[in-house]
């Protein structure tokens, strides 16, 4: 092929190099959360759960999972548009009904837990990716609940204790304010529902609470009841810094860590290709265009 046939050729390429990119990323984001306090269980079986991750409780539901949770902030069902006692079978609440996080679902009584104060004020933390619409409703164990026993819809009441439209997104998370019922002893579930209004999705997530007279709700994320260590790099670093393109279905893109510990991957092998294909033709003509 003749030089300057090559040369055109390739500079063509590096034009259109930022146009490709550009529609490349550009598929529409999802959201990603979860909470961390009080932790959620599928934070705390994480590889970002610490020496939370390593109770017997995690252990096990990591092997009824038959996988880890490495995808803490994925845990959402699509169209559910608040069906959820209809959508979401009893015994499956804190899986969602999905079948990747089914050893959640475990009934236990040794689950890492958060301990508060009947009647206290609660500051949920709730970790996110990137910021979107819709409806926190927050939902509580009813008296005399047992933890032994799956969790099902009867054992929560109709309506929420807590129930916050559209929340700022602040420093990877939202802060939802509430005040906890009086009437609770022990330990109970706080069953969390983030219904999307900007996407189809919905979220669910179990938090293990244990009520005691001289607790105190939580403010770090960090479980007072069991284990107390909090991991290396915690779930809202791990969403401060990863990024938010994603493709149509949920499935992010691109990741900038490629061990990252929510739903995350590398460039797809022909994207990939493209990008470099794309830079060594805009190399290969400035090459041509010096000799």
């Amino acid at each position: 092929m003749p030089r300057t046939t090559v040369c055109r050729t390739a500079l063509a390429a590096a034009a259109v190099g930022p146009l490709l990119l550009g529609l490349w990323a550009a598929g529409p984001a999802q959201a990603h959360g979860a909470p961390t306090d009080p932790v959620s269980r599928v934070v705390a079986c994480s590889p970002e759960g610490g020496e939370r991750a390593r109770s017997a409780a995690c252990r096990a539901a990591v092997a009824a999972n038959g996988a880890s949770f490495a995808a803490w902030d994925n845990l959402r069902v699509a169209n559910v548009n608040g069906r959820d006692r209809q959508t979401i079978p009893d015994g499956r609440l804190c899986s969602g009904g999905l079948p990747a996080y089914r050893g959640l679902d475990l009934p236990r009584r040794d689950w890492p837990a958060t301990r508060l104060s009947p009647g206290g004020a609660l500051t949920m933390r709730y970790v996110s990716t990137i910021p979107h619409t819709g409806t926190f409703r927050l939902y509580l164990t009813e008296p005399g609940y047992d933890p032994a026993k799956p969790l099902t819809w009867s054992d929560l009441p109709e309506r929420p204790f807590a129930e916050v439209e559209d929340p700022t997104l602040t420093d990877g998370a939202y802060r939802i304010g509430a005040t906890l019922p009086s009437d609770r002893t022990g330990r109970h579930v706080l069953y969390t529902v983030w219904q999307n209004s900007s996407t189809a999705d919905t979220y669910y997530s179990c938090s293990d609470v244990v009520f005691t007279a001289g607790g105190t709700p939580s403010a770090a994320g960090r479980p007072k009841d069991g284990p107390t260590a909090a991991p290396s790099r915690t779930p809202e670093a791990r969403a401060a810094a990863r990024p938010t393109a994603t493709a149509s279905a949920g499935t992010p893109v691109a990741s900038a860590e490629g061990t990252g510990s929510g739903p995350s991957a590398l460039l797809p092998a022909g994207g990939a290709a493209a990008v470099l294909a794309l830079v060594g033709g805009a190399a290969l003509a400035l090459r041509l265009r010096r000799r």
